[in-house]
């Protein structure tokens, strides 16, 4: 369902979010990180912040599970964006940062323990993961697009469903976006 609305409105989807300003948030996420950092965009969309990530100097793996998606973010990016969902992770301990803006809120949350323990082990120990959800408490369909929404609470139980991370911080932030008006979630986590 929802890869099939990805695919379906690709350029839709990536004109109205390749050029929305995220520096606020890049600064929280690579503060962490030493210069020249591998860090992984985990369903990319755009390939914005990957772009950005790229331009910043920092060594940049992306994928997303949308072919339509993928082709953009490639031209986008010029980087060579796979194919993929967050079934396929396979890495262990290859990044120093992950990267999940506006993804893992597509998981169901039945699987996003799973999900979240596979990219947890493919954080370096020490590594920082950016993760963003719609602020709320629960899962719902919007326009052929699944949500699993959190709030400090749900996202507190369900990192600590995955031994070796801790939440480093919480905060909520505006939707970007002109004309939206939705509360988003976001947090750092590390690995211990």
């Amino acid at each position: 369902m929802t890869l099939k609305y990805y695919q379906d409105n690709a350029q839709t989807f990536f004109d109205g979010t390749v050029n929305v300003d995220m520096s606020s948030l890049y600064e929280t996420f690579t503060r962490h990180l030493a210069p020249g950092a591998r860090v992984l965009d985990a369903g990319c969309g755009s390939g914005r912040d990957a772009k950005a990530f790229q331009e910043m100097g920092y060594q940049v793996d992306a994928f997303d599970a949308s072919p339509a998606m993928v082709e953009l973010a490639q031209e986008h990016t010029g980087l060579p964006v796979q194919l993929m969902t967050f079934a396929d992770v396979d890495w262990k301990e290859e990044f120093d940062g992950i990267w999940c803006c506006a993804s893992l809120l597509h998981v169901p949350a039945f699987e996003l323990p799973g999900v979240m323990q596979r990219l947890a082990d493919a954080l370096k120990p020490g590594g920082v993961w950016y993760v963003s959800f719609k602020y709320g408490d629960g899962e719902r369909e919007v326009d052929g697009r699944r949500f699993t929404d959190m709030d400090e609470v749900a996202l507190r139980r369900m990192s600590g469903a995955v031994p070796g991370i801790e939440i480093e911080s919480l905060w909520t932030t505006k939707d970007k976006r002109p004309g939206r008006d939705e509360v988003w979630l976001n947090g750092v986590v590390r690995k211990k």
